[in-house]
């Protein structure tokens, strides 16, 4: 499946791509954020922001039954960018507490780790699991 990242057209800058919810997604996603950030001049973000959509991308992919995410990346105001991973499944995004010998789990707590903030946008058909980064100034 091929699928073309389109920026939007209207509203704050952004990227946003419909991908298949498998596996090789992530590094599709990591790409797009990384080529948004450098677009935009804060490639020092990248790191972060790949991580932060890798991590949203796996979620959605470990715990939903999806055949598509939408990944998006919006420059909302000039110190805020917010990434984004949307697919059509109810299930609410939880932080699980994780030991130390626990092997999976961390991935909402990374992201909290990472980002200014996060959360999720309810809509009728799914939601939006989210992360926004502050952009550093000048």
């Amino acid at each position: 499946m091929s699928v073309m990242t389109r920026p939007t057209a209207v509203g704050p800058p952004g990227y946003t791509e419909t991908l298949p919810c498998e596996p090789e997604t992530a590094r599709r996603a990591r790409r797009l954020v990384s080529a948004a950030l450098n677009t935009w001049g804060i490639g020092e973000l990248a790191d972060a922001g790949t991580l932060i959509v890798s991590e949203l991308v796996s979620n959605a992919i470990r715990h939903t039954s999806c055949r598509l995410v939408r990944v998006s990346i919006r420059r909302v105001t000039n110190d805020l960018v917010r990434i984004g991973v949307t697919d059509k499944s109810h299930a609410l995004p939880k932080m699980d507490r994780v030991t130390g010998g626990d092997e999976t789990g961390r991935g909402l707590v990374l992201v909290d780790a990472l980002s200014h903030r996060w959360g999720y946008d309810e809509m009728r058909w799914g939601k939006t699991i989210w992360a926004e980064l502050v952009v550093p100034a000048c």
